[in-house]
């Protein structure tokens, strides 16, 4: 499938403000999966950007601003290809086909800091909440996933949440209910006492019902990594193995080190900036000529 996605995030501060450098995780995922046929980052005020990639191969903006403004904006609009239409058509190495399993001593290296487990007395009440809802595990690896991922999507009840910031996994499951980023670090941490390398993923998922609305936002999903079948994304909100429909932008052990826009401001007297967010997400028919990168500044 291929989508037009246009993100914009506007700060009104009601006073002229100094901004720090600001770090942008909005730039796309690009692999075998995804093609990113356009993109354009614009922003206001007038600043530098510097494209570069983190220690986990994610590309962001390093940007750095010139002058004091009362507002600040950006918007990051591109169009992607996803071709990611069986994500379930994939060879698991022989060692891995059954669950449990060990991973490789190369793999368990590599994969060090995505097999952190949460402290003993988290993964105490996260194992308690397994026993007591993950009856039925099925004894294959990709349908034991599959059926762990579904279990947290018919048990707890997602909402959107504007509150800053990831809630405890305890606090997720006390609640029986949590926003799409908390449920992605429940299973991650749910993954990982398993003994499953498991990463934070944010990004775009194309759901008729509201990618064309003011609903609209970021989404936010694990991935979990399977020998011979790489990093498949699971996303416990709609109970789904990612497919074509997702369309990644980071991906990182700890969740908040990807946070789409991290910075911040100084200014003069005391100010609580209004944030408006608008995200289009459309599902477009015909393929776009291939156009480079491109940054934009405007008053």
């Amino acid at each position: 499938m291929q989508f037009h996605i246009v993100h914009e995030t506007r700060y009104d501060y009601g006073q002229k403000v100094r901004f720090s450098p600001h770090f942008l995780y909005l730039h796309p995922r690009e692999d075998q999966l995804h093609r990113l046929i356009s993109y354009q980052l614009t922003l206001s005020p007038e600043a530098r950007a510097q494209w570069m990639r983190d220690d986990c191969d994610n590309i962001f903006a390093s940007v750095v601003f010139e002058e004091e403004d009362d507002h600040l904006v950006f918007r990051s609009e591109f169009s992607v290809e996803a071709t990611d239409e069986k994500p379930l058509a994939v060879e698991v190495r022989d060692y891995a086909k059954l669950f449990p399993f060990s991973y490789e001593s190369l793999h368990a290296f590599n994969l060090a800091s995505y097999l952190v487990k949460p402290s003993e007395a988290t993964q105490s009440i996260l194992r308690q909440w397994l026993d007591e809802h993950f009856i039925i595990r099925p004894s294959e690896t990709l349908p034991y996933l599959y059926a762990l991922n579904e279990c947290l999507h018919q048990t707890l009840k997602p909402f959107r949440r504007d509150e800053e910031g990831i809630q405890p996994s305890t606090a997720t499951l006390a609640a029986n209910a949590g926003a799409c980023r908390d449920y992605a670090v429940l299973l991650i941490e749910m993954l990982r006492t398993l003994g499953l390398a498991a990463r934070f993923v944010s990004g775009y998922y194309f759901d008729p019902l509201v990618s064309n609305t003011p609903a609209a936002a970021m989404h936010a999903w694990a991935e979990v990594y399977v020998p011979g079948a790489g990093w498949k994304g699971l996303d416990p909100t709609t109970g789904l193995f990612c497919f074509d429909a997702y369309v990644p932008v980071a991906h990182a052990a700890v969740a908040a080190s990807v946070n789409p826009i991290q910075g911040n401001f100084i200014a003069q007297s005391s100010s609580c900036p209004t944030l408006t967010i608008q995200v289009l997400m459309e599902k477009v028919e015909t393929a776009s000529a291939v156009s480079p990168l491109s940054v934009a500044t405007q008053r």
